[in-house]
């Protein structure tokens, strides 16, 4: 049975200096809870610092979002080859990319193959909105993200389920 997982997503806060802070404030209690996986997941320009400083302990680093381009002209993205060297997870499919940036289901199909290429542990979150809970669709929602986001998978492991 997998060790559960819990992932911290810092969204948009914290600048580098607040990063670093706050991960020294609250490492020792994290690297002491025991029987789950832990992984930070703060913005991109913290993650490399952050990495340096949690090497050789138990915390996981993760990125909150990652393109499906190998690489190329794509202008403040970041590729999944860029992200494996110094993470573990990255967030893929987030309601609020769906939601704001309108990532559609293809879309995450494509950046799970993208980390699946590389050694990064995938973290797919699904979901259905709240108009979309409520009108019971729950299950027709999910299932239908999960379907599209593992098409042409034949081997996902590590990939975690959100």
């Amino acid at each position: 049975m997998r060790v559960p997982l819990i992932a911290g997503n810092w969204k948009m806060h914290t600048t580098v200096a607040e990063a670093l802070q706050l991960v020294a404030a609250m490492r020792d209690d994290l690297e002491a809870v025991r029987g789950v996986e832990i992984a930070l997941c703060p913005p991109f320009v913290s993650l490399f610092p952050i990495s340096e400083q949690l090497r050789g302990g138990p915390l996981k680093l993760g990125a909150q979002n990652m393109d499906y381009h190998d690489e190329g002209p794509f202008t403040g993205e970041i590729a999944a080859r860029m992200l494996a060297p110094i993470c573990t997870f990255v967030i893929l499919g987030h309601s609020e990319r769906r939601q704001h940036y309108g990532e559609s289901d293809a879309i995450v199909n494509l950046k799970l193959h993208a980390a699946l290429r590389t050694t990064l542990q995938p973290i797919v979150c699904v979901g259905e909105r709240l108009e979309e809970n409520e009108a019971g669709e729950t299950e027709r929602v999910i299932t239908r993200q999960l379907d599209a986001a593992f098409t042409g998978i034949s081997d996902p492991r590590g990939t975690v389920i959100a």
